[in-house]
């Protein structure tokens, strides 16, 4: 057989109209085309396939066993294509009722996913959603159409196969227990250098050495750090029960009463805030689903202001 990968489509509809008619007139009816088109592409199936494809009879040709079961995959093969330019088509917010997955990191999950989840909801009514935080199988399963959708601090090493853009810059400052004995007082390098550090993990981020250890580092100090964790609530526990600290958002006061952002120490522009990004597959770009996810998410967060610092 010839290479498959090569096979024109419009043959595989040829096939179908002579399996179910026939006959290579009514197929050319059937098809709007000429019969002298219906034969020349019978004669490129053969040459595909073999002369094995029909019988010849009286009245028009037997197809094989082999032809059948070729208009039958053809459908399997074409359908998906016709549903998916169908919905490209007539895609409503209101009406869509497929699955939607979303992947962030954990921290973005837990800070902003129930102000998106409303979001999207509010659009998209009939949707069935998944939101998940970002790890290791993420990134395969975007690539592979799995993830429609993904937030993520920038800096994580993302292939140009997804599309990325800036949703929000936010600012960094320092979070601690209300009234800190230190914190209360200064922020400088030399006040606050030995002071116990909480710090969330997001995957391939900073699994390994975060930024605020090389920080550390350059000025001449060694990061203490206290606690690493996936959970937002262990680390809200450990700043309000201790005397730790984190480099983080003010948006995280808005979650416990007991908390209160400080400035941060001196540090370079660079390092004093964090951008988020959302991103969908190049391949998407022209897709209304992930247009319109992308228009809410990044709505939703123009809507939100940070707070100010104390």
């Amino acid at each position: 057989m010839r290479e498959l990968r090569d096979l024109d489509l419009n043959l595989l509809k040829i096939l179908q109209a002579v399996v179910e008619t026939r006959n290579t007139h009514l197929a050319a009816e059937k098809l709007g085309i000429s019969q002298t088109s219906v034969s020349r592409g019978m004669a490129k199936l053969r040459d595909t396939f073999g002369d094995q494809l029909f019988i010849r009879k009286a009245h028009g040709v037997e197809p094989s066993e082999l032809a059948e079961k070729l208009a039958e995959a053809a459908d399997e093969m074409i359908n998906p294509i016709i549903k998916v330019v169908e919905s490209y088509k007539n895609f409503d917010p209101l009406t869509f009722d497929g699955e939607i997955s979303i992947a962030m990191n954990i921290f973005i999950l837990e800070l902003y996913g129930e102000g998106i989840f409303t979001a999207l909801r509010e659009s998209l009514p009939n949707a069935k959603f998944k939101m998940t935080y970002w790890q290791e199988q993420s990134l395969p399963d975007m690539l592979n159409g799995q993830i429609d959708y993904m937030l993520q601090i920038a800096g994580l090493p993302i292939p140009q196969d997804i599309y990325q853009h800036k949703l929000k810059e936010v600012e960094l400052c320092l979070i601690a227990r209300s009234e800190h004995p230190v914190l209360s007082k200064s922020s400088n390098w030399e006040d606050i250098n030995t002071l116990p550090i909480a710090r969330i993990l997001i995957d391939g981020l900073n699994s390994k050495r975060s930024a605020i250890e090389e920080l550390y580092r350059i000025k001449g100090y060694s990061a203490n750090i206290a606690l690493t964790t996936h959970s937002l609530s262990v680390l809200l526990n450990k700043l309000k029960n201790s005397d730790a600290m984190m480099f983080g958002s003010s948006y995280i006061v808005e979650w416990d009463a007991d908390l209160q952002s400080y400035p941060l120490p001196l540090l370079p522009k660079e390092a004093r805030q964090i951008q988020i990004d959302g991103g969908y597959l190049q391949s998407k770009r022209g897709f209304p689903l992930n247009q319109l996810l992308h228009q809410i998410i990044q709505s939703h967060f123009d809507s939100i202001s940070q707070p100010q610092f104390d």
